[in-house]
């Protein structure tokens, strides 16, 4: 995939054919497969779908290994799978729930990065790990999801330090709310939704969500232009950690 700030270059993006990472791929140039026949007919870029199971190590290792054998070389790896589990207190949550929510969430991103480095030395590459304000900020009812993005910026930071000796940059970007086919099928399952939706409107100073591609301008920028960047917490959040919020309307427990 390449735009013109990114010419010859090789990225490859997990979760890449709806959502972020759509909006990823499309600024880098049927879900999967329709996709690739979209974005391969708009060009100047090219697009490959790659079909596997982001929790089974094996597909996870095919995956980057099918990139490499295609185009010979690997300059960018975008870690962007993953899900936000409907809104429950801590009771609500089973300990198979958060374990699988990591598997997906983080250890992803741990296996992505782990398979795809070898190749990512080789061209100084770098890695950019989707993660989330609320990992920073929290989220009510969201415990198990905060901490898995609170450890993929933990993660990326890491990372940065052990890779610079191979001038591999490793950052990561921390959205606040995105427009995604995810958001607009939690919507669909509230009361006065579109009430609720202007409520995550004007969670962000500009009054609005963020677009994917967005995501993929703040993804191409950290690839392409910021190369004295690493190991970079970039919030995408139109200020949402900005102001003071209502803190006090709360129930009371029961």
């Amino acid at each position: 995939m390449s735009g013109l700030r990114y010419k010859e270059k090789i990225t490859l993006v997990s979760g890449g054919s709806r959502g972020i990472g759509k909006g990823c791929v499309e600024v880098f140039e049927e879900e999967g497969k329709h996709t690739e026949r979209d974005l391969n007919s708009r060009g100047p870029g090219e697009s490959c779908f790659i079909y596997g199971d982001v929790t089974k190590e094996p597909d996870i290792k095919n995956i980057v290994e099918k990139t490499i054998e295609k185009y010979g070389r690997l300059d960018c790896l975008i870690n962007n799978v993953g899900t936000h589990p409907p809104p429950h207190p801590i009771d609500e949550f089973s300990a198979e729930d958060f374990r699988k929510l990591i598997d997906l969430n983080v250890v992803s991103y741990f296996l992505f990065s782990k398979y795809a480095l070898p190749y990512l030395r080789l061209t100084e590459g770098s890695i950019i790990n989707i993660s989330s304000l609320v990992g920073n900020i929290g989220q009510g009812q969201a415990v198990t999801y905060c901490a898995t993005k609170g450890a993929i910026t933990s993660m990326t930071k890491a990372l940065a330090i052990d890779e610079s000796k191979y001038n591999v940059r490793v950052n990561s970007i921390s959205p606040s709310n995105i427009w995604t086919p995810l958001f607009d099928s939690y919507l669909k399952t509230c009361p006065e939704s579109e009430e609720v939706k202007k409520g995550f409107e004007n969670n962000q100073l500009l009054g609005r969500f963020g677009t994917i591609q967005e995501i993929g301008q703040a993804c191409l920028f950290l690839a392409a232009d910021a190369t004295f960047c690493t190991g970079t917490e970039l919030n995408l959040s139109a200020g949402a950690e900005l102001n003071y919020a209502n803190k006090n309307m709360r129930p009371k427990a029961s």
